[in-house]
């Protein structure tokens, strides 16, 4: 934010918890090695500003909970980037289609 003068965006955020992931599986294996790597990001949860407990799914698909808003009026707006009200919190497991009904070649594979 300090160098683009705005606020950050779901996808930034996004990108941002992704690669922090990565990164710490990377520490956490003391190696860069593909396999591995994934393996550990697959078992440890996934904690970040933006995802609380979340983890990636053996599929890839990162379960975290999902958020419903609503876009605040310009008078209920009390200072800078209040935008939004948080109306509703989907937990993870109800926000995502289950593994079995996703159909994802890699699991088939496996099976």
């Amino acid at each position: 934010m300090g160098r683009s003068k705005k606020i950050p965006t779901m996808a930034n955020a996004g990108v941002y918890g992704a690669t922090l992931h990565y990164l710490k599986a990377i520490k956490e294996t003391g190696t860069d090695e593909a396999q591995a790597v994934v393996h550990k990001m697959k078992e440890i949860p996934v904690n970040d500003f933006f995802t609380k407990d979340g983890r990636v799914r053996e599929d890839g698909r990162v379960i975290r909970d999902m958020y419903l808003f609503q876009v605040k009026s310009p008078e209920d707006s009390k200072y800078p980037y209040d935008y939004y009200r948080l109306l509703k919190t989907v937990p993870g497991l109800q926000a995502f289609r289950p593994l079995a009904d996703g159909g994802c070649p890699m699991i088939a594979k496996k099976s």
